[in-house]
């Protein structure tokens, strides 16, 4: 069974593999059906998932029976700016995932500063939905090399309970990355935020066309088993990240509940290593529009 870890101040012992709702965007209600799962069989008990994925949330709502949801930490996200916009994204969501309430709404995708300055009223959404018992938490995603600064700016802002936002290899070899990435993880320890990790097996951007494309994740990703678990040991041994979340592919999706099953801790030796591995690799930043 997956290894768990607190997940800051919302409590929760999450499993340190999260179930990216991205995998079953484009899938069918079967197929998502047998990964949604394995997942569960492997011990996941956090699910990730946002109304930009694809057909997700029809695939996964029915999934979520009464059961299966009250050992299920369940996390949605908005890109919506408006807050009535907001409020009606979250509650169409709820109906979709048949939840009476989430346990964490996030501002999704906030990138930069320009972005944080125009989602203020989203902000404010979801921090009433909170205060309402739409949601018991709330938090901030982002996937650029600016996300760390902004997500830092965000706790200063706003009374967040998580952050999510990339580590794998080639961000972090980036020195003014890494460095604004440590300064967020240290913020988050100091409050007690709790760290949730994006793209553990990012190799590179795609480089073939897209008709050629091996895997239905934006980036290209890992697909043996070695290099996913390069990827998540080298993640998860990132002293202040509680958990990653899976790729958004079901192949991929397997090999990286077996690397999250069979965690073992990098030293610092071994994380330098990976990082001078990924550095010739271009990053994966921006996303391709």
């Amino acid at each position: 069974m997956l290894p768990t870890r607190r997940l800051g101040r919302t409590g929760h012992e999450s499993s340190v593999a999260i179930l990216g709702g991205a995998a079953f965007a484009r899938c069918t209600a079967e197929e998502a059906a047998v990964g949604f799962a394995a997942a569960l069989a492997a011990g996941v008990n956090h699910l990730d998932i946002a109304p930009q994925y694809g057909e997700a949330q029809r695939n996964v709502g029915p999934l979520l029976t009464s059961e299966v949801r009250s050992d299920l930490f369940v996390a949605c996200k908005t890109l919506r700016k408006n807050a009535d916009g907001v409020r009606a994204q979250l509650e169409e969501s709820l109906t979709l995932l048949q939840c009476e309430r989430f346990d964490l709404y996030q501002l999704h995708a906030v990138t930069d500063l320009d972005e944080l300055d125009a989602r203020a009223s989203a902000a404010e959404a979801i921090l009433r939905a909170r205060d309402e018992g739409l949601t018991r938490f709330v938090g901030v995603t982002g996937h650029n090399v600016t996300t760390p600064a902004t997500q830092a700016e965000a706790l200063r802002r706003y009374d967040l309970d998580t952050v999510m936002f990339p580590v794998y290899p080639r961000v972090w070899a980036d020195p003014d990355y890494r460095r604004d990435a440590e300064a967020l993880l240290e913020l988050c320890a100091a409050r007690d935020v709790g760290v949730m990790a994006i793209k553990a097996a990012a190799a590179r951007p795609w480089t073939v066309a897209a008709g050629e494309r091996h895997s239905t994740t934006w980036y290209e990703p890992h697909t043996t088993a070695d290099a996913v678990r390069a990827g998540v040991s080298f993640v998860l041994s990132t002293p202040g990240v509680q958990a990653f979340c899976t790729p958004g592919d079901l192949d991929v999706l397997g090999l990286a509940l077996d690397a999250a099953a069979a965690f073992e801790p990098l030293d610092d030796e071994a994380r330098r290593a990976a990082m001078a591995a990924a550095a010739g690799e271009d990053l994966i930043f921006p996303i391709p529009a």
